[in-house]
């Protein structure tokens, strides 16, 4: 491997409080935690044995610079410490502190927030067999990648490791964590995809769908955290080369998807072995999409 990839932290002196699927958690206090985002890449909810590397650096420098672009919107668990300052070490690699996020302890709501603006994935598996997506009527002559007629709100479950998210109603949303805090989880993940959307179109990049988190604090006021608008938690496909009625090429792990597909492999932990063509052509992808979209306009 690369010697800047990471595929498992260990940062003296704090807590590992969890491996996620591809975030290590520590504890630095009561009121903080250090989030570690390694080179690990899951597909199909199933973790890969063979890291992408710089993958880590780039989904946390394009959060850092969306939580930055929807700061007017709704606050985010971003800190201004750094692992040196939270560690006492200066001499924390540079390629760690690239990757890593000093966040405020907050409570996860338990769902992920999931915006679709195109016709795609399991929503188009929905509209295939129902004529909606999670509950949404549509219109009947649509086809595959197609701009939806307006973005849906369409919440899941968050899973536990190793399981499937599942999609549940905006009523059992409302049932799950109340009905105000639901209508407003509902129209600021609209918001912040429509802004993001916007701001990718511009760049040459169509964001065809996104997930979000949040979380509450000790106030209960609601924070945007986790990733934002990452080649991991949407899907980014290029401008150029997007037609309705195929599926377009990326710039996420759709990449690793298509691979994944041609194989004989059940979906099922543990992951199979991923060649280096795959690894390096999904690094140069997102990488590509950082600089597209944290660059200047062209």
């Amino acid at each position: 491997m690369p010697p800047d990839t990471l595929l498992h932290s260990d940062i003296q002196g704090l807590e590992l409080l969890a491996r996620g699927k591809v975030r290590d958690i520590y504890a630095v206090d009561d009121a903080l935690l250090a989030i570690v985002t390694t080179d690990r890449l899951s597909a199909f909810d199933v973790v890969m044995p063979d890291p992408v590397p710089g993958k880590g650096i780039v989904l946390t420098q394009l959060s850092r610079f969306w939580f930055d672009q929807f700061q007017d919107l709704v606050a985010n668990h971003i800190t201004d410490y750094t692992l040196a300052d939270v560690t006492g070490d200066a001499s924390v690699p540079r390629s760690l502190e690239d990757r890593t996020m000093i966040v405020k302890r907050l409570r996860p709501l338990p769902m992920e927030a999931v915006a679709r603006g195109y016709l795609i994935g399991s929503g188009w598996k929905d509209y295939q067999r129902d004529g909606a997506v999670c509950g949404h009527d549509l219109p009947s002559d649509l086809q595959l990648a197609d701009a939806l007629p307006t973005p849906l709100f369409t919440p899941a479950t968050k899973a536990e490791f190793g399981e499937h998210d599942e999609n549940i109603s905006r009523e059992r949303l409302a049932d799950l964590i109340g009905a105000s805090l639901a209508k407003r989880v509902e129209a600021l993940t609209l918001k912040i995809y429509r802004r993001g959307a916007a701001h990718a179109r511009n760049r040459g990049i169509i964001i065809a769908d996104t997930k979000l988190e949040f979380g509450l604090d000790e106030e209960d006021q609601l924070h945007l955290i986790d990733e934002v608008l990452t080649p991991d938690s949407s899907r980014f496909w290029p401008e150029s080369s997007y037609a309705v009625g195929q599926s377009p090429s990326s710039f996420d792990k759709q990449f690793v998807r298509d691979y994944l597909e041609t194989l004989n492999w059940d979906k099922t932990a543990p992951g199979p072995a991923l060649p280096e063509d795959v690894l390096s052509g999904t690094a140069e992808r997102y990488q590509l999409a950082f600089d597209l979209l944290t660059g200047p306009q062209a």
